[in-house]
């Protein structure tokens, strides 16, 4: 006699359970943020590309003076020549093109770096202290309004014509961004951790040290890139008298001569060190505050 579904049904032997989800794909997760990380590479790289071909034709067709756009071949030239020792001259001035921008990097992490500690201190004490803020807010913010040729002849007849108003005008240029930033971090930290900080007895100090200032970490270090960005471009302004060696110094040297490929040679310098120098900021930013692009 057949036997009856229901009993074929009951006597089948169960249905293996699925298996458990495995771990996950990280080859899979890595290839798309690989896709995108080349795709924005190839873009700046086209984009690069469209720029240089842009400028060889305009320089090709002649539609201004050699003098006024100079060519990126003449370009290339002029860092061939102040990169090394041609026809019995060393570089550009006696100094090679390095050694220019090595001077001016180090006016500017000694300038820069003092504005950047003066203006953490201002803006802790603005973001800490009401009163210190109602007194030290407009100076700080009038400061910031000021272009940096504005004050420079005045820093020079303090100061004279050597390193020291150079350094004096990349500090107060780059500390007004570093102390607005901080003091609007300091004053916004987060209440509750605040109180329960001080719940437990924690003194003025520990809870600025322990609580504020890592909360505020984030906005700080914003401050500080742009202090630096500020006190990059400022290092022409800061290298107009008596500038040589220096990058700055060379442009506006080379400027007097007309010698317009050996200015955008210092400005490509410029450009091309800056984006470094923001680029291990932002990687430093990154690696101290890596919360901060998860809120």
């Amino acid at each position: 006699m057949p036997t009856s579904p229901s009993l074929r049904e009951r006597t089948a032997e169960p249905a293996a359970a699925p298996a458990p989800p495995g771990p996950p794909n990280d080859a899979g997760g890595r290839r798309p943020e690989r896709a995108a990380l080349l795709r924005r590479i190839g873009l700046r790289v086209l984009a690069l590309a469209v720029l240089l071909g842009g400028w060889q034709l305009v320089t090709v067709l002649q539609l201004w003076s050699p003098v006024l756009v100079p060519s990126p071949a003449a370009v290339w030239r002029a860092l061939l020549e102040t990169s090394g020792t041609h026809d019995g001259v060393r570089g550009y001035q006696g100094h090679t093109l390095i050694e220019h921008l090595g001077i001016s990097l180090r006016r500017i992490f000694i300038g820069a770096g003092a504005g950047v500690v003066a203006g953490l201190v201002l803006g802790v004490l603005m973001g800490t202290l009401p009163w210190v803020r109602v007194v030290l807010e407009p100076a700080v913010a009038f400061l910031r309004t000021l272009p940096p040729l504005a004050y420079f002849s005045l820093l020079i007849i303090w100061f004279g014509i050597d390193e020291a108003p150079k350094l004096w005008l990349l500090a107060i240029a780059a500390m007004p961004p570093v102390a607005v930033a901080t003091a609007s971090a300091v004053a916004s930290a987060p209440t509750a951790l605040v109180e329960t900080a001080r719940a437990i007895g924690a003194r003025r100090g520990q809870v600025v040290t322990s609580v504020v200032l890592p909360s505020a970490l984030p906005e700080i270090l914003i401050g500080v890139r742009l202090a630096f960005g500020i006190a990059y471009s400022s290092v022409v302004a800061a290298e107009t008298v008596n500038g040589l060696p220096g990058i700055g110094g060379l442009i506006r040297d080379a400027q007097r001569y007309n010698q317009s490929d050996t200015v955008v040679l210092g400005l490509f310098a410029i450009g091309i060190s800056g984006l470094l120098i923001d680029a291990v900021l932002r990687l430093l930013a990154d690696r101290l505050a890596p919360w901060r692009s998860h809120t």
